[in-house]
């Protein structure tokens, strides 16, 4: 009778990676493998570029360009993390199209990375998605393989 009260507690995560949508537990890292910092999913891409998945506001860029922070416009809140050990790579091969503070939308594009360099410098180019604050999630749907933009990978439930 009063579902016009409830907020929409639906949100969709779009890939953010263009490639090959894979369980966390295929990541090479164990802190991603576990779900240690939150659940996810992770992506083997085929070009180098990494989306906005939802529409938000950009909390963190690292310094070294290899990950970014989003928190969504009804507060989940994304870790996006290209490869497995490029922090060493020091910046090297990544480049960024966005700052800390600027809202974004869903396919915006955040960072261009070379997956060549990071294949030969790094571990793996396999990259994490990660949902920080799982407290906020009452459930989670994985939706793997090929991905393009348009690609629902996620669906979260809110509490």
């Amino acid at each position: 009778m009063f579902n016009f009260l409830k907020k929409n507690n639906k949100l969709e995560i779009k890939a953010p990676i263009i490639g090959t949508g894979r369980p966390l537990s295929d990541v090479p890292d164990e802190v991603f493998a576990s779900k240690m910092m939150g659940d996810g999913i992770a992506f083997e891409p085929s070009e180098g570029i990494l989306y906005a998945p939802m529409d938000g506001e950009i909390v963190q860029v690292f310094p070294t360009l290899h990950a970014v922070g989003i928190k969504s416009n009804n507060g989940l809140e994304i870790l996006l993390h290209i490869g497995i050990d490029t922090v060493n790579l020091s910046g090297e091969g990544f480049e960024s199209f966005v700052n800390a503070g600027d809202k974004v939308t869903a396919g915006q594009k955040l960072i261009s990375f070379d997956i060549n360099l990071i294949k030969e410098k790094a571990k793996s180019v396999i990259t994490p998605l990660i949902i920080t604050n799982m407290d906020e999630v009452a459930n989670i749907e994985h939706h793997y393989g090929a991905t393009t933009e348009d690609s629902v990978v996620l669906t979260i439930t809110l509490n």
